[in-house]
């Protein structure tokens, strides 16, 4: 089957939870035999696409959709003039600004671009659908979120084919917007929503949680075991001197590292949890720099500061060598989140997990059995449940050992390419 996937592309400046999602069912169809294209919206690709995806060129390019939101004059001019804003150093730079991806200050930007033949970045919409035609006919669409449903229904009458969309935390930039955007975007997207074939949720708590705010009938959202390729994930032969907490996500306070640090303090006035440290990865916007530089500050004051380590911005090679240092993994994110891409990473390594008990997380630990579950928001009980695991090696070994039994059973690629092609008998009709 032939598949275009369109994809918002990472830029390559932080740990994106839908970005690496979209790298692994990249692969994941790829390996099950489907010819798949990625097509990169608003910034390039990953900084270890290959050759043949790093050519493809850019669409709907960040800088592009700013001016053209901004200035009727940019709505008009010619391509030669849009390719200077759409070249690999300009969107190097503009990767590394918030207001790129921060809903605060993008509520006009968000309905232009939900509305899509009808918004003001129509013009990038005619070029996307003009390099679409000119390639061989896809069997089905991919969109990697439904903040691209505007695309759907242009998409499906220029190819004649069907859209398939995945649902992964859109609520929560939606809900984010400042009034009136938000009720607005909803009304689109529910309206938009109606030129998708089917929509694919990362679990079932999201499938759940999203369908009565699309407004779509319930047999149209499906859900999949999303899984994530474990090729290069060791586990470590034995427990780390001295135990090591680890934290692998975007450095922000929607990932809760704020609560994390507060744990950690507790835990270190514990005389048997007096060594233990900290390990602080993932990505880093600027506009987070003075967040991460005062939890950094309140540790120093602790005199903590030599036991806690920042690691911003790892590749996956060095994500792989960071996992194994770990005694257990915690993202204690604020609030509900439709997925938990670095349990499964932690997982891959056998590494336990102390998630907060809410959204998909609280689902993904109860599924696995890899991990325990504090109460949301809540620095005493996330600080009580990783004791529980750092004092006791080998419940952490027993619960790391499930999750990685259950990464190769149940969250596997391979299951999730089956998953996705039972999903698409569905919709794609032979011929």
């Amino acid at each position: 089957m032939k598949i275009v996937q369109i994809v918002p592309g990472s830029g390559g400046g932080f740990y994106c939870e839908n970005c690496l999602r979209d790298r692994e069912l990249l692969g994941a169809m790829r390996a099950g035999g489907h010819d798949a294209l990625l097509v990169p919206l608003y910034l390039p690709l990953f900084p270890d696409a290959s050759p043949v995806e790093a050519s493809t060129p850019v669409f709907f390019g960040g800088i592009n959709v700013y001016l053209q939101q901004a200035s009727v004059l940019f709505r008009h001019t010619p391509r030669w003039v849009d390719r200077l804003f759409d070249s690999r150093a300009m969107l190097k730079w503009a990767a590394k600004k918030a207001s790129m991806t921060r809903p605060e200050g993008l509520g006009a930007t968000t309905l232009s671009m939900l509305r899509g033949e009808q918004g003001r970045q129509k013009k990038e919409l005619h070029r996307l659908l003009k390099y679409l035609s000119s390639q061989d006919r896809p069997d089905v669409v991919f969109l990697s979120n439904a903040l691209l449903l505007g695309l759907a229904g242009a998409i499906r009458n220029e190819l004649k084919v069907p859209v398939v969309c995945f649902l992964q935390d859109e609520d929560g930039f939606l809900d984010s917007l400042a009034r009136p955007y938000r009720g607005e975007a909803w009304k689109i997207l529910a309206r938009r929503a109606k030129d998708v074939d089917l929509f694919v949720a990362t679990s079932r708590y999201y499938a759940e949680a999203i369908q009565p705010r699309l407004g779509v009938p319930a047999d149209r959202v499906r859900w999949v075991h999303f899984g994530i390729s474990t090729e290069g994930f060791t586990a470590a032969q034995t427990a780390p001197k001295p135990p090591v907490i680890g934290f692998l996500s975007q450095l922000c306070p929607s990932k809760g590292l704020h609560t994390l640090a507060e744990a950690f303090v507790r835990l270190k006035s514990d005389e048997r949890l007096r060594s233990v440290r900290l390990r602080l990865a993932g990505g880093q916007l600027d506009i987070h720099r003075p967040y991460v530089q005062e939890i950094s500050d309140a540790l120093e004051d602790k005199g903590l500061s030599g036991d806690v380590e920042f690691l911003p911005n790892l590749t996956r090679d060095e994500r792989l060598e960071f996992l194994p240092t770990l005694s257990v993994l915690s993202v204690p994110t604020t609030g509900p989140e439709a997925m938990g891409l670095f349990a499964l990473e932690a997982w891959s390594a056998g590494v336990p997990v102390v998630l907060a008990d809410h959204g998909a997380h609280g689902e993904l630990v109860r599924t696995t059995g890899g991990g325990l579950l504090a109460r949301p928001n809540d620095p005493q009980s996330l600080a009580e449940q990783l004791s529980a695991l750092l004092l006791d090696e080998n419940l952490a070994r027993r619960l790391g050992q499930q999750g990685r039994e259950a990464m190769l059973e149940t969250y596997s690629t391979e299951r999730l390419a089956g998953e996705l092609d039972d999903l698409l008998e569905s919709v794609v009709r032979p011929g």
